[in-house]
């Protein structure tokens, strides 16, 4: 398989997945489980506007745009483990957010290091740079 036949399924299963996730948290919030007491528009805006932020950089398929959008993905892992943990009448809902968020995740990290590497970026390895950091105080002193 070529790097942009990967890095194609890959954005494609990123983009997908992120999707999935912003729909369910919109559907869990307005008609699968709204909270009786509270105006269910502000809180489904509320759980929706952390997913909208990368939204558009995702769409255009910007690796760094996802791999920065995994710091969002973190509170609705935190949020599914909660409610699988303290609600039991709502654990099947936090288990399928458990599941939408971490295929995001994955798939975010993937598209990244493949579309990376389809663009020649790379990071140097930790030891190369602590070599050449060691010469550069040596050289000084």
């Amino acid at each position: 398989m070529t790097q942009l036949h990967h890095s194609r399924s890959s954005r494609y299963f990123a983009l997908i997945s992120y999707l999935l996730l912003m729909a369910w948290v919109i559907a869990w919030h307005t008609f699968i489980s709204p909270h009786k007491d509270i105006n269910f528009i502000g809180i489904t805006l509320a759980w929706s506007i952390p997913l909208l932020l990368p939204l558009l950089g995702i769409l255009k398929g910007k690796p760094y745009t996802h791999a920065w959008a995994n710091f969002i993905l973190m509170f609705y892992f935190l949020h599914s483990l909660t409610i699988l943990y303290i609600d039991e009448g709502e654990r099947w809902l936090g288990a399928v957010e458990l599941i939408l968020t971490s295929l995001s995740f994955v798939a975010n990290i993937l598209y990244a290091r493949d579309k990376g590497k389809e663009l020649g970026l790379k990071l140097t390895r930790l030891s190369i740079v602590e070599k050449q950091e060691k010469a550069r105080f040596e050289e000084k002193h």
